[in-house]
């Protein structure tokens, strides 16, 4: 059995970016903060997160919407890519969100991506 699975609660760092790639999808790009807390000697520390985020067909659509400082639950899974830059190969993680809830007062809107399986059916 295999999982990849990602829950992320946080606030958006920046407006959504919406772009058209070379086959005519458009996939819509935001990232959001997540905030750890810890003691360490006695004194309450605090470490911020980023995580880069995509959002495809509808979801995407929904997600362009956001502007900075949503506050917003992000389901998806972790993607890795990698790509070269200044001849060192780097490696970056997304979460390809397969659902997103705004969750701002009064806006439990919820926009999720169709099952392949039942679209198929």
């Amino acid at each position: 059995m295999y999982l990849n699975r990602v829950e992320l609660i946080g606030f958006t760092g920046s407006d959504a970016e919406t772009k058209t790639i070379p086959n005519g999808n458009a996939v819509t790009t935001f990232s959001i903060a997540t905030k750890t807390s810890y003691m360490k000697d006695g004194e309450r520390q605090s470490r911020t997160e980023w995580h880069r985020v995509q959002a495809w067909g509808k979801l995407g659509e929904y997600a362009a919407a956001f502007t900075k400082g949503a506050h917003i639950c992000v389901e998806g899974e972790l993607r890795s890519r990698e790509y070269e830059s200044n001849g060192a190969r780097v490696r970056t993680y997304d979460i390809v969100a397969s659902s997103i809830i705004n969750l701002r007062a009064g806006q439990r809107n919820q926009a999720e991506t169709p099952d392949p399986a039942e679209a198929a059916a």
